[in-house]
């Protein structure tokens, strides 16, 4: 019979605890978001997809197009894409591309470059049924109104066109010496046949 009161008497003890709990909590500030009408705020430290980083002075990108998060990224998910623009100092960046289907989010990317170029992300909302949906070119994110044309150095383009010009009249001087020499030497060769024979004729 003792252990009947004695469930009875644990049992309401509970209800008080669990009713003292909850009446605590009633009086507080909900921290549920309707979502997805109600953004999520994510932590510094969360770590979404990369991105490229833009540069308050130049209001672009910093990267170099030197490769090193490519080269280092154990997934194969990075593709960077660039050309050389006359005057413009080194190569001008056309694309980003980061295959986010098959990124482990290591940070060998972020980690290996030296120019702090690129950085995790705070995007969460990815949720697709497609493949294609995350495959993002970080450039075209980064300028989605549209990516900037490099600016062009007037005296850099005039010295790089000097050199092309210097390089290609050295090429044409090399072509016409090469040239002559050939045509010396076929000279020289004729003039020794011309001799041989004619020191057969004599000798017979």
């Amino acid at each position: 019979m003792s252990g009947y009161f004695e469930n009875i008497i644990s049992g309401l003890k509970s209800l008080y605890i669990g009713l003292k709990i909850t009446n605590k909590e009633f009086l507080t500030k909900p921290i549920t978001l309707q979502y997805p009408h109600v953004a999520v705020k994510m932590y510094p430290r969360y770590r979404g997809h990369i991105e490229l980083i833009k540069d308050p002075e130049t209001g672009t990108h910093r990267c170099t197009t030197c490769g090193m998060c490519e080269k280092g990224c154990p997934s194969n998910c990075i593709s960077v894409k660039s050309e050389k623009v006359p005057g413009v100092k080194g190569r001008v960046l056309r694309s980003y591309i980061l295959n986010f289907t098959t990124c482990s989010l290591c940070g060998q990317c972020v980690e290996n470059c030296k120019f702090d170029a690129i950085t995790f992300s705070n995007e969460y909302n990815l949720a697709s049924r497609r493949r294609e949906d995350y495959i993002f070119n970080l450039l075209e994110k980064l300028h989605p109104e549209g990516i900037p044309e490099p600016v062009v150095d007037p005296e850099l383009l005039k010295k790089e066109q000097e050199k092309e010009e210097a390089a290609k009249k050295a090429a044409a001087e090399k072509k016409a010496a090469a040239a002559a020499a050939a045509k010396e030497k076929a000279a020289k060769s004729a003039a020794a046949k011309d001799g041989g024979e004619t020191k057969a004729e004599e000798k017979s």
